[in-house]
């Protein structure tokens, strides 16, 4: 016997979008996938910028969270990157400072303090996936 759904429930809809974390931190990386994928969600994740651009190409993303600085290389430099080859894919930058000087001028649509809640983590990420954007990061 089959059984037709219609429309699956909110939770297996979400697991098919993937969050991409870049960040050479691997205990940041690690911390985002699992309580990420406790809320449901597929994580991937990129310890350098090369590894970001490859798991882009290969499987988009619906969220990316990019650390400031990965390893030697930029993540604001990428971001800009991110706007010219993918427009629209929501972008939260993760910084051990809001105070950092180069975070008050990038434009991505959140930003998140190390250390960060896991409550922050989650609600960042789906605000961000749903079309939103964070002005300032939650509390």
């Amino acid at each position: 016997m089959v059984t037709r759904v219609d429309s699956p429930p909110p939770m297996e809809r979400r697991q098919a979008q993937f969050v991409l974390v870049v960040d050479d931190d691997p205990s940041i990386r690690l911390l985002c996938r699992i309580n990420l994928e406790l809320e449901g969600w597929t994580v991937r994740e990129a310890e350098s910028l090369a590894d970001a651009r490859r798991e882009l190409e290969a499987e988009g993303a619906a969220v990316v969270l990019l650390d400031v600085h990965v390893g030697l290389e930029s993540g604001v430099g990428f971001l800009d990157e991110l706007r010219r080859e993918h427009p629209g894919l929501p972008v939260a930058m993760l910084t051990g400072s809001i105070e950092h000087p180069i975070v008050g001028d990038v434009a991505a649509e959140a930003v998140i303090a190390k250390p960060f809640t896991l409550e922050q983590l989650s609600e960042t990420v789906r605000l961000l996936a749903a079309g939103g954007r964070v002005k300032s990061p939650p509390s």
